[in-house]
């Protein structure tokens, strides 16, 4: 993973590592644009690459860190929100298809997936359309929308925004590995 390859793995780290990757993903939730009843943000951008750098199981763990820190009163969903009414409410989902996405993602980092532009965009992609694989139903649940409503309210504003949070993703990652190589290789000489 390109974190145990920039720090020494330690269960202090991995904690450490765990929470500032909820607090990333919190913080990147601050930058939205709003929408009714799922705003764009930052957050599936950061999940991402929470995922890819810690890999499955500590991404996950983090983001299951800032949907029970969040529920419980830290105030870094989207707007600055908080509480089990969002995780209960309309992007609950989306929330709770993060913890799914990091692992997926993870997992994928942990087959290299993360290392060459197309195979990284591939695993963004899949990363977001996992998101979408649990917020979607979600929301049309709380809601009680029809297929169609639920696309146009949950999925389709969404497309770009996503395609592109892959994309930067997709180029932010091979690079980070080619500097943490390049950091290595200084460090031993």
């Amino acid at each position: 993973m390109l974190a145990d390859r920039v720090i020494p793995r330690h269960l202090v780290t991995d904690i450490t590592l765990v929470v500032l990757g909820a607090a990333f993903v919190g913080g990147l939730a601050q930058i939205y644009v709003p929408l009714w009843p799922v705003p764009v943000t930052g957050q599936t951008l950061a999940v991402l690459l929470v995922g890819s750098t810690l890999g499955a199981l500590r991404g996950a763990a983090s983001m299951v860190v800032y949907a029970l820190a969040g529920g419980i009163g830290v105030p870094w969903f989207s707007e600055a929100a908080h509480g089990w009414g969002i995780i209960a409410g309309p992007t609950g989902g989306y929330i709770v298809g993060f913890i799914l996405s990091a692992a997926f993602v993870g997992w994928l980092a942990e087959a290299q997936w993360d290392r060459k532009i197309l195979k990284a965009a591939a695993a963004f992609l899949g990363g977001s359309l996992v998101v979408f694989a649990v917020g979607l139903p979600w929301l049309a649940f709380v809601l009680g929308l029809e297929v169609a409503t639920t696309l146009e309210f949950g999925f389709y504003p969404f497309i770009v925004g996503g395609i592109v949070k892959a994309a930067i993703a997709a180029g932010l990652l091979p690079l980070a590995w080619w500097a943490a190589g390049k950091l290595s290789r200084s460090r031993s000489e």
